[in-house]
């Protein structure tokens, strides 16, 4: 994942992320953040990062987890892994409302891991070189419409479903009316960006029992833009295109590997031999499951 996302780092040098899945665990693992480290230069900051992971800790046993570990991944990024047998909206929501505070992800498989820099650069800070996982999705980001910061950067994890997250290329023309017609549904959001949307759509989708996907075919006709999404879950990875597939997708497929980036370059940083590439743009939506 490193080596693809490095190789498409001209399409965006101000953030990356990933998006990692383990081995199922019986226990939850969250990344979270306490602040932004933009705000390093402000003399209050050690304290203020002190004091937000002691609420975390004092929240979790409030809310009755029972806290396994609770790692430092840099002086404002954490990991916890915890047991805990309630609903997660409840757990997420008391979290977040710490000032400063942001849930990255909360599954029993998924890790979110985003920040500022290139690939080489958040994989070292990460140690993401001794991460065991079965699938994943990465994204690179220039910002252009938010600010450069971690909220801004991909992937997303669909608050608060468990280990459901998106990568998305293009923009959504009627991302205001579902924002609405969620947060009607109880969902509250991170950030602004219509990325965010087809997460939470998608999973709500299945929430209601629907198929990954039919809920990402059903996607095509009730999301407006011009669009090319990844989903993962904690078995499957999925792709949708829009119909008039003008967002580059490019696709390598064998017996033991799937690779999908937006750019052939990326693919070829992860083989050696020759390959034959395709834009899968003749279908719209494919699904590959574990």
């Amino acid at each position: 994942m490193t080596a693809m996302l490095q190789a498409m780092k001209h399409r965006g040098p101000d953030s990356t992320g990933y998006a990692l899945y383990g081995e199922r665990s019986e226990l939850l693992v969250m990344r979270f953040k306490l602040a932004d480290p933009r705000d390093a230069a402000d003399f209050s900051y050690p304290e203020r990062l002190a004091r937000s992971r002691r609420e975390v800790e004092s929240r979790l046993a409030k809310i009755g987890a029972t806290v396994d570990r609770f790692d430092g991944e840099s002086e404002y990024a954490y990991r916890a892994t915890f047991r805990y047998e309630g609903e997660l909206k409840p757990l997420a929501d008391y979290v977040e409302d710490v000032p400063g505070i942001e849930v990255l992800s909360l599954g029993h498989s998924l890790e979110i891991v985003k920040d500022l820099g290139d690939a080489n650069t958040v994989a070292a800070q990460y140690g993401l070189a001794d991460f065991t996982g079965t699938h994943a999705i990465g994204h690179v980001r220039m910002a252009t419409e938010s600010d450069v910061d971690i909220a801004g950067a991909h992937p997303y994890w669909a608050y608060p479903f468990s280990d459901v997250a998106v990568v998305h290329n293009g923009q959504l023309t009627n991302y205001h009316q579902w924002r609405r017609r969620l947060e009607r549904l109880g969902h509250r959001f991170q950030s602004e960006c219509d990325s965010e949307i087809i997460a939470v759509y998608l999973a709500q989708r299945m929430a209601d029992g629907v198929p990954l996907e039919t809920a990402m075919k059903q996607s095509l006709d009730e999301l407006d833009g011009v669009f090319t999404y990844l989903v993962v879950t904690e078995d499957a990875l999925g792709v949708a295109k829009d119909e008039m597939a003008a967002k580059p997708l490019v696709l390598y497929e064998a017996d033991d590997l799937v690779a999908l980036a937006s750019e052939e370059g990326a693919i070829r940083e992860v083989l050696t031999e020759e390959i034959d590439t395709y834009d899968p743009y003749e279908r719209e939506v494919l699904v590959w499951r574990r």
